[in-house]
């Protein structure tokens, strides 16, 4: 294994599934399409809605998944009971933390407020040079594309510089995930690559 190889991947989504069937189909086929490329799923613990639909392909198709979920969540966040890891921790944070530990790239498919905040956060920490790690927003059906619009506006009225700008990554398929993210770690420098934590080194200054 080497240092830029992505071995985990943290999938954050709904704890709904939305009112389109083709979000939930796009989880499963995610899920399956790393179990079959020996990719791990770490994910945010939940049986229900999109985190049920891709933690339940990934598992039926052979792949290994780590469930990480805090003691203090919603009642109807379920704990998914058949994973191969389930951690417990006691505070979001540290949920938010271990997920970026135990992953080597973050793909955000639809979701809500909690989706997003998780987004945003990975995308500030590579703003701001904690870390290299790939990001992807998967714009199923469009359902990212206000975002980006948001994130155009902010560079146009000056709130994002050249300098200090973000980095992610769109897949509109959900088949073009995963080829994107190995593209973009292979792109880094074998010691680049290690210095951005691929596969589980610690995040710096946060």
């Amino acid at each position: 294994m080497t240092g830029t190889m992505i071995k985990n991947i943290c999938v954050y989504c709904g704890s709904g599934r939305g009112i389109k069937p083709i979000y939930a189909e796009a989880a499963r086929v995610l899920g399956r399409s790393m179990a079959e490329q020996k990719i791990g799923l770490v994910y945010g613990g939940a049986s229900v809605g999109l985190m049920g639909e891709i933690a339940r392909a990934t598992l039926e198709a052979g792949g290994y998944v780590t469930g990480i979920q805090p003691s203090n969540l919603p009642a109807h966040e379920v704990p998914l009971s058949n994973v191969h890891e389930f951690i417990e921790v006691p505070t979001l944070h540290e949920r938010k933390m271990l997920m970026f530990q135990r992953s080597d790239a973050f793909v955000a498919l639809p979701g809500g407020v909690g989706t997003l905040e998780e987004l945003v956060e990975q995308i500030t920490w590579v703003q701001l040079g904690h870390h290299r790690k790939p990001i992807l927003i998967a714009n199923i059906d469009g359902y990212w594309t206000p975002l980006l619009r948001l994130f155009d506006q902010m560079r146009d009225l000056g709130f994002i510089s050249s300098s200090m700008n973000i980095h992610f990554h769109v897949a509109d398929r959900v088949e073009d995930i995963i080829p994107m993210l190995r593209a973009a770690v292979k792109s880094l420098p074998a010691a680049a690559g290690d210095a951005a934590g691929i596969n589980g080194a610690e995040i710096s200054g946060v």
